[in-house]
């Protein structure tokens, strides 16, 4: 299976859209990381390095999408959140900035807690008018771009420090606030977004051998979601998985929460990381150590199915 990280195809994209003359890039001392010096190279009229300041980062931003720009502002997913009195006000007028951040979750691992991200969703997701993405790979990434620079109004869309399997082909559609079914199955559903979709796959292949048949949804738009898919599955299977590479408190796990409370009550297992910081380490350890598998999300599948029980 290919594999490339989605910063990676986050700054082939900016290089793609750049044609647009009202596209303009601001970095936070960050491009050869957040690899937007693809797109300095290339526009270098309209590319703004602020240095390592995140709140200047996104007033500046704010600043030139008022004056009618598409904006794309990035820096690392944990020095994000250090602004969000500057998205506060991003977000209330709905001002047409993509806020961009790479080495999202526990990919910046070595780089310790501080640099891990594992609320950000939960921030983003509390904010009116903010769009909410995780692509899953590479092929959905330049979507989501391609797509953010058409869509007025904020949008956050979290991406990966390391490679990402390729799960997804060319043909992909991406659509705001719609979930995309990569395999199907009538004893479980498994929800995933971002590094945790080629992982909810692997557990699906693995629940077969098993004789479980588990659907697995791509949920890579957190918000708006997907309420009518979600549903849908709810009903056919009666046991829902998540899976995601965030605090279970506010994050995937409990957006499907929120929509499942409300109109079909069913057993939900969450994967994820459970209300706790993480140390320095490589981050296939570190995924081993929060229990982000795909032996994780098997776990919790026949967990989930065992919770199921007779509806009246």
């Amino acid at each position: 299976m290919n594999a490339e990280a989605t910063r990676e195809s986050y700054g082939k994209a900016l290089a793609e859209i750049g044609s647009n003359k009202d596209v303009v890039v601001v970095d936070g001392d960050l491009s050869s990381s957040t690899k937007t010096a693809l797109f300095a190279k290339k526009f270098p009229d309209r590319f703004i390095d602020v240095g390592v300041m995140e709140q200047s980062l996104f007033g500046i931003a704010a600043g030139l999408a008022y004056s009618g720009k598409t904006v794309f502002a990035s820096t690392f997913a944990a020095f994000t959140t250090r602004a969000v009195d500057q998205i506060r006000f991003i977000a209330h007028d709905n001002l047409n900035v993509k806020i961009v951040a790479t080495h999202g979750g526990l990919t910046n691992g070595p780089d310790g807690w501080t640099h891990h991200s594992i609320e950000d969703l939960a921030i983003m997701r509390a904010l009116p008018n903010m769009a909410v993405v995780v692509p899953a790979d590479a092929v959905e990434t330049k979507k989501v771009i391609a797509e953010a620079s058409l869509v007025q109004g904020p949008w956050y869309v979290r991406l990966s420090r390391i490679p990402t399997p390729v799960v997804l082909d060319e043909g992909y559609v991406f659509k705001l606030g719609r979930g995309a079914v990569l395999e199907d199955g009538l004893d479980v559903t498994i929800i995933a977004a971002g590094n945790t979709v080629a992982m909810a796959l692997d557990a699906a292949k693995a629940l077969k051998e098993k004789g479980i048949e588990a659907a697995v949804i791509n949920m890579s738009s957190l918000k708006p979601i997907d309420e009518s898919m979600i549903l849908k599955y709810a009903k056919a299977t009666g046991a829902i998985v998540t899976a995601e590479e965030h605090n279970i408190h506010g994050g995937l796990g409990a957006a499907v929460a929120e929509v499942v409370s409300n109109s079909y009550p069913l057993p939900i297992e969450m994967v994820g990381i459970n209300d706790r910081w993480g140390p320095s380490g490589d981050t296939s350890e570190l995924w081993r150590l929060f229990s982000l598998t795909p032996e994780s999300i098997v776990k919790a599948a026949e967990k989930a199915i065992a919770k199921k029980g007779t509806r009246t």
